[in-house]
This record gives structure tokens, C-alpha cells and sequence, in this order.
């Protein structure tokens, strides 16, 4: 019941009225960062921080798939004319999943115009991105529109590891806030059942790093 407890707590903060979660917690924000660089990977650092180290189409958080997050160039590279490929304002911190099934899908064809007619993009970074899909109680995507639809498609954001990702992050916040109870509340009758999920979830999740 102490555990339920505080997953409600948290699945209540995340849905709305219609009780779906919310896509995303946390809005990606570019910072305007102008310098010049060789190659559009020396921003990756950057891009980590303002995409809160999650990939800006998916929303899967870079802590247990560290070597698949890449840089992808919002309109691609092939439909770019004005814009450098190292511009900033441009590129897309992304999980290898989304990167490689956005690829060069650009259906306007004019690095001008994101979308149309209910096909196309939306730059991650604009808060309309996150109207266009909700989350089911399990954490699975849905489109919400028309638009994220389209995208959900081109996105392949049907697979399943991005609902078992967002679970993860979710378990990992009220593993967290157990691990403080437990700490204040010495005497709290679960207390050593707790100390010890919070250890084998640990574990899984360091053995789940270096399979990747």
C-alpha cells in the first residue's frame, strides 16, 4: 500500500483529465549559441544540456542508452540552402531510433516550411511538439493529432522500448523518494524490503548500461 501509494502520487502529476499522462515532463529550450565550430558533433555537448538529456522526438532519457544518442539536423541536410549544417538552432539531440527514422523525410521539401496538410515536423523544441502525442497509464505514445500522427509514424514511435524507458525514469523518481523515507523514518516497517528493491533495481540498471 506505501508504494502504491506514492505511484499514484506521481501518475497524478502526470495525467490529465482524461487520464493519459502527459508526453513530457520537462520543455527543451535551445540556448542561442552562435560559435563557431568544425563539425555540428562539437555541440552535442550543449545539446545534452538543453534537451534535459532526452532525445527531443521520443522524449527516452540518455541514462540507459548512452551510446545510441546522436545529433540529428531538423530539416535535413539535403533540403538545407541557407542554414550551415553546424547551426545550432538546427540540430536535434536524438536517440539512434528517431534519428534514424526521421533520416531525410522532409515531405514540404522547403527548409522554409515544417509542415503541411498534416505532414511533416515540428521542431521539438516549440511547445507544440508536445500537444501532438499523449502517453497511455503504461507509457506507451499516442498521437493526440492529426499531425502527431503522421509523426508518430515517421518517428516509429510505436516501439516498445520508449514505454519501457519512460517506466524506468518514472520508477527510478519514487525509488528515490523511498530511499529518503526509509532514511528518515528508520524504524518504517518496510524499510529493509525497500532498501532492497532499491538495490536491485541499481543493479539491473547498471548491468543494463554496460550491455550498451
Amino acid at each position: 500500500m506505501f508504494l502504491l501509494r506514492i505511484q499514484r502520487k506521481y501518475l497524478k502529476n502526470l495525467k490529465s483529465k482524461n487520464k493519459v499522462a502527459a508526453f513530457r515532463i520537462k520543455h527543451p529550450q535551445r540556448r542561442n549559441i552562435t560559435r563557431v565550430v568544425t563539425s555540428y558533433n562539437d555541440h552535442k555537448a550543449d545539446l545534452r544540456i538543453d534537451f534535459n538529456e532526452h532525445c527531443g522526438y521520443c522524449d527516452c532519457w540518455d541514462k540507459f542508452k548512452t551510446t545510441y544518442y546522436e545529433i540529428d539536423h531538423f530539416v535535413p541536410k539535403s533540403i538545407l540552402t541557407k542554414k550551415l549544417k553546424t547551426d545550432y538552432s538546427n540540430l536535434v539531440y536524438s536517440c539512434k531510433s528517431c534519428n534514424n527514422a526521421k533520416s531525410n523525410q522532409w515531405p514540404t521539401n522547403d527548409q522554409n516550411i515544417c509542415n503541411q496538410n498534416n505532414q511533416g515536423f515540428i521542431d521539438p523544441c516549440q511547445s507544440d511538439y508536445a500537444l501532438q502525442f499523449e502517453r497511455s497509464d503504461n507509457g506507451e505514445i499516442r498521437w493526440a493529432t492529426e499531425l502527431g500522427k503522421w509523426m508518430f509514424i515517421a518517428l516509429k514511435l510505436h516501439k516498445p522500448h520508449h514505454a519501457i524507458i519512460w517506466q524506468l525514469e518514472r520508477l527510478g523518481a519514487m525509488i528515490d523518494e523511498i530511499r529518503q523515507i526509509t532514511v528518515v523514518n528508520l524504524n518504517h516497517p518496510l524499510k529493509d524490503d525497500l532498501l532492497s528493491i532499491c538495490l536491485q533495481y541499481i543493479d539491473y540498471e547498471n548491468q543494463l548500461r554496460e550491455l550498451q
